[in-house]
């Protein structure tokens, strides 16, 4: 199983010291933080994408690149790869080229992005974000899988002829997330391809995200990529650890109370039962994370959420350093434990991929053997 960080990006004042950093140390923090997963045995770093402030992540490519030349082993991915406002030619383009300077350590995650004024800012509108994501991914899958592609649609100029450059490293291109909160169509988008279904289920309650991600394994199957359970999943989360959970607590209230994304709504009492938020001892966050596999099934991918709501830079190395040592050894060893020797312990891999062969269901822009309607 596949254990790592992820990141929004966004540019908080600590609410304990009145301090806000600036864009180049919070862009510098991100860095950091990605080297320190590394280092303390973690698998993935992923960074979202955004273009408006107060977030710093407008050019996801660009950072993981940078980072893939200070790592040796670290996965770099998306937490957003912006689908609808991204011209497609474009993310065939970046994403294949970072393939290529990553050595295959790259996979991405799609997302159509809910911050309605970013839309117009690319010529796009936010009403038809689903049809763009259908219309765009498809478009994206073959400018990865065909040499020369001719191709008209309703949402950007015509190609004829056209070949991206350049092509995906040893003809396999990444692997691919599909990322959604509460739109059924992206999960079904996700089991048609065969792709990975990730639920950023960090504000909603378990049996949310065991719905979504149940709808997906049940699609995944019926579009002929193998049985319900062995579809590839991933889940966000939010921690933050003490030796105690009263310790934990008296320093995270405040940022929390802050946030600005939860700050001033429910208690932290409130939003930690109500979502995946655990604040406590590594033993609390153990218990809590091994407890969503008994309510989506076995998965693949846990990516968890630390550098937000203005925390300190070195209070987030602490965490990270936590999460490394004591937390997930033993996530990975119970996880693996439980799992059925049929059910993938990790998603697919560039080394995977390029192993199952130019021939495998990877290579096929539309992979679904089973095309009949629910």
């Amino acid at each position: 199983m596949q254990f790592g960080l992820f990141s929004v990006g966004d540019v908080t004042m600590d609410p304990t010291t009145g301090r806000t950093p600036s864009e180049h140390e919070r862009i510098s923090a991100m860095t950091q933080i990605a080297l320190k997963a590394e280092e303390v045995g973690l698998d993935v770093f992923a960074t979202g994408q955004h273009h408006n402030p107060p977030f710093v992540p407008s050019a996801p490519t660009t950072h993981l690149a940078y980072i893939a030349a200070r790592t040796e082993k670290l996965k770099l991915s998306t937490a957003t790869t912006l689908i609808t406002t991204t011209d497609p030619v474009r993310i065939a383009e970046d994403y294949a080229f970072l393939q290529h300077l990553s050595g295959g350590r790259v996979d991405l995650m799609m997302g159509r992005g809910n911050t309605g004024p970013v839309y117009p800012w690319f010529g796009k509108d936010i009403r038809q974000g689903l049809a763009l994501a259908v219309e765009n991914y498809h478009l994206l899958r073959r400018l990865w899988r065909e040499e020369v592609v001719d191709w008209e649609g309703k949402f950007r100029t015509p190609l004829q002829g056209f070949t991206s450059t350049p092509r995906p490293l040893d003809d396999t291109p990444p692997f691919v997330w599909h990322g959604s909160i509460r739109s059924t169509e992206i999960a079904e988008q996700a089991a048609y391809y065969g792709d990975g279904f990730f639920h950023n289920n960090i504000f909603w309650n378990i049996e949310h995200t065991a719905q979504m991600v149940g709808l997906y394994r049940r699609r995944f199957e019926h579009y002929g990529h193998g049985a319900a359970d062995q579809a590839i999943v991933g889940l966000g989360g939010q921690v933050f650890m003490a030796d105690t959970e009263a310790e934990a607590k008296k320093v995270f209230r405040p940022y929390f109370d802050n946030a600005p994304v939860y700050g001033h709504g429910p208690s932290l009492e409130e939003f930690t039962r109500a979502t995946p938020l655990t604040v406590g001892t590594p033993q609390m966050v153990i218990e809590r994370t091994l407890s969503f596999a008994d309510s989506v099934g076995d998965y693949q991918r846990q990516l968890f959420l630390m550098d937000h709501a203005g925390l300190p830079l070195e209070t987030v190395l602490e965490q990270v350093e936590i999460l490394g040592t004591e937390v997930v050894p033993v996530l990975r060893r119970e996880f693996e434990a439980r799992r059925p020797a049929h059910v993938p312990s990790e998603p697919p891999t560039h080394a995977s991929l390029v192993e199952a062969g130019p021939d495998a269901p990877h290579h096929l822009v539309a992979p679904a053997r089973t095309l009949t309607t629910p």
